[in-house]
């Protein structure tokens, strides 16, 4: 059996990782990985491979930096041209990405079955193009893996349940590579109190609104006069602060590798972020989180009181901060899987 597996950017490849070393297991299963490019990451060097037990792709694309229709245009006709020179079983592909709908609509043209890892989410916010990639993605799926039941769920009320497909509760792969990197984890190089904060901020609805940006810095600023704020700093929110001077009164950090990103949410007290992926890894390493956006697409974070959406109000920032630092929660739940999504992924496969 021939996979192809399409990645786009670094957080892909780490999913990707703990599914990839488990069709390693399976000698008659070959993934040939392509890269797309679509988030250029000056991390991804032979080293970060090495270090991540991940395999290297076997194409790369270098599309990335365009428009959204410009990079996935050209990303189908790379990804044809590979598929059709490769013949693969299948075609695998994660989240929500334009790369993730590129391979997915090739997949479709070409007739060649697709499988979906992290289907079924929603934000329901037609505005994020992440949401159409995510939905146009699962309806030419063959496979759909599902982290959560809230996921399945979501499928079964859009009539999923009547296309030619199947819905498979598989667990988050998150989840498996959490617990894989937890023990390669490396404290970064810089002063770390022993309580403190680690802050993310790069989705563009608060990096391209400035009004969005000086108000969750003004609540940073206020934050940082009680506890030390962990603030690796993504370089389009480091390009914003400089061009509209922004004043911070914590010090940023460089921006830091995954496993050094693994050994700050595993020891830092509070989760502050605007990203998806951070949110899942606060409940990993049974931390609580406070989501700088209006909605997420992991709501049981929020129905269980693992996580809590302030948005980008200064007020509301703050307020959520002192809410959750002394917030109580059984974090033994297992909502997304007990580590064993990638054996469910490959066996499903097989089983195809």
């Amino acid at each position: 059996m021939k996979l192809l597996t399409i990645l786009g950017a670094r957080p892909q490849f780490i999913k990707a990782g703990s599914v990839s070393r488990e069709i390693a297991k399976y000698p008659h299963i070959k993934e040939l990985i392509v890269h797309t490019g679509q988030h250029y990451d000056a991390n991804m060097s032979d080293i970060f491979f090495e270090e991540m037990n991940i395999s290297k792709p076997d194409y790369y694309l270098g599309i990335g930096g365009k428009s959204h229709g410009a990079m996935t245009g050209q990303m189908m006709e790379k990804i044809e041209e590979i598929a059709i020179i490769e013949k693969p079983d299948w075609i695998v592909v994660y989240g929500d990405t334009d790369s993730t709908l590129a391979g997915a609509i090739t997949a479709s043209k070409l007739h060649i079955k697709l499988a979906h890892i992290e289907a079924g989410l929603r934000s329901f916010n037609m505005q994020m193009p992440e949401e159409i990639n995510r939905i146009l993605t699962d309806r030419v799926s063959n496979l759909l893996f599902c982290p959560t039941k809230t996921a399945i769920t979501n499928l079964r009320n859009e009539g999923f349940g009547e296309f030619n497909c199947s819905i498979i509760k598989s667990g988050d792969v998150m989840l498996d590579g959490a617990l894989y990197y937890r023990n390669l984890a490396k404290k970064p190089l810089i002063a770390i109190e022993n309580e403190f904060i680690l802050c993310t901020v790069h989705r563009a609805e608060n990096t391209d609104n400035i009004d969005h940006l000086i108000s969750i810095i003004d609540a940073l600023n206020e934050i940082a006069q009680e506890r030390q704020i962990i603030f690796p700093l993504h370089p389009r929110t480091k390009k914003v602060i400089e061009e509209h001077g922004i004043e911070l009164r914590f010090t940023p950090v460089e921006p830091v590798g995954y496993l050094e990103m693994v050994w700050l949410i595993d020891h830092c007290s509070l989760v502050l972020t605007d990203s998806g992926g951070l949110q899942k890894e606060a409940f990993f390493f049974q931390k609580h989180c406070v989501t700088l956006r209006d909605e997420t697409e992991w709501v049981e974070l929020v129905e269980g009181g693992f996580n809590t959406l302030s948005g980008s109000n200064s007020e509301n920032i703050v307020r959520a901060y002192r809410e959750m630092k002394h917030r109580i929660s059984d974090f033994s739940c297992k909502l997304y899987g007990d580590g064993r999504a990638s054996r469910i992924i490959v066996e499903s496969l097989i089983a195809q």
